[in-house]
């Protein structure tokens, strides 16, 4: 039986989804069969569309549509309050469409956090939670991926300052089992290598500068290498993104937002992923935000976006499977 598409939700109409949508239809072909979730008076101008009523009625022919309410015309570059019930929408829908069936898996465009929050008292701290609660309150993780690397962030969207208090032994232990089960599920890794960064400079350095590695990480991994899994550290982050560093695992677990994040954005800026592991459906999005200040000037990149819909569908093929 043939994989149902793929769904696209439009994300902020004001910044570069709506562009990166349609240079990504054009680019892939019939290569990834997916529709889009958004209002068609915000695709670019020129962009020639068929409304669906539901994906599979797609012909291929013309940029596919599922239509989705929007209050206010979008101007690129200046996102509007009066749009975040729609943006909000789309990816409820986006969501509905993967549970029901309809859909093989939800792929992502950028959305603002801020003009949600102002235009529909958005609560989340991103997609990844939002989708968590969709899910029916999922135990979830962030995973940013490219050909050289997978990296995952047990902390993401808060304070630095915050992460050595946020950094217990169960946060860490969860973040580590769902990377694992999902290596093995949607990656088809099996047995994966894990490399677990430590905090501190030098991972600590024998407690002298910092404890978070003895007191909280070390006890987590003795326990799962004592389970069977396969995993290094922890280590010290400085020296784990070389390329013959990135041989010996399969995905890094750093500890904080840009740990995880300044290694993979240097080795593929343009080509990086964000999955969500451990939500009963598939979702994925690339790895860079509205970028309002090339919005609308047909400047925009797809090579993220293109990235995110050929690792959804690998992934939804191999759940298939």
């Amino acid at each position: 039986m043939a994989l149902a598409p793929l769904v696209m939700s439009c994300g902020d109409p004001s910044g570069v989804g709506p562009e990166i949508a349609v240079k990504a239809w054009r680019a892939m072909g019939p290569s990834c069969r997916f529709v889009w979730l958004g209002d068609p008076r915000h695709l670019p101008q020129g962009t020639e569309f068929e409304l669906l009523s539901l994906p599979d009625q797609m012909t291929g022919d013309r940029f596919p549509v599922l239509h989705i309410d929007f209050a206010a015309d979008a101007s690129p570059g200046q996102p509007d309050p009066a749009n975040a019930a729609g943006v909000i929408n789309a990816i409820r829908q986006g969501v509905a469409l993967v549970q029901s069936g309809a859909a093989s898996g939800l792929v992502t465009c950028p959305i603002n956090k801020a003009a949600l929050k102002a235009g529909a008292g958005f609560a989340f701290p991103g997609h990844t939670e939002f989708l968590a609660d969709l899910a029916g309150g999922a135990d979830v993780v962030m995973m940013l991926a490219c050909d050289g690397l997978r990296v995952v962030p047990v902390t993401i969207h808060i304070p630095l300052s915050d992460v050595p208090a946020t950094l217990t032994q169960d946060v860490l232990e969860r973040c580590l089992r769902i990377t694992h089960a999902a290596l093995m599920r949607d990656f088809g890794v099996a047995p994966p290598r894990l490399a677990v960064a430590g905090l501190n400079p030098h991972a600590g350095e024998s407690g002298t500068m910092g404890q978070e590695e003895i007191a909280v990480i070390a006890p987590v991994l003795q326990r799962l290498r004592a389970e069977g899994m396969l995993i290094s550290g922890p280590l010290s982050a400085d020296t784990m993104f070389h390329a013959g560093a990135r041989a010996q695992y399969d995905a890094a677990v750093a500890m904080y937002h840009d740990q995880a994040l300044i290694p993979i954005k240097t080795i593929d800026f343009a080509g990086g992923v964000n999955v969500t592991l451990g939500l009963p459906f598939i979702r994925t999005s690339p790895d860079h935000g509205t970028a309002y200040d090339i919005a609308g000037q047909d400047k925009a990149d797809p090579t993220s976006l293109i990235a995110a819909l050929k690792m959804a569908r690998s992934m939804a093929e191999r759940r298939a499977a």
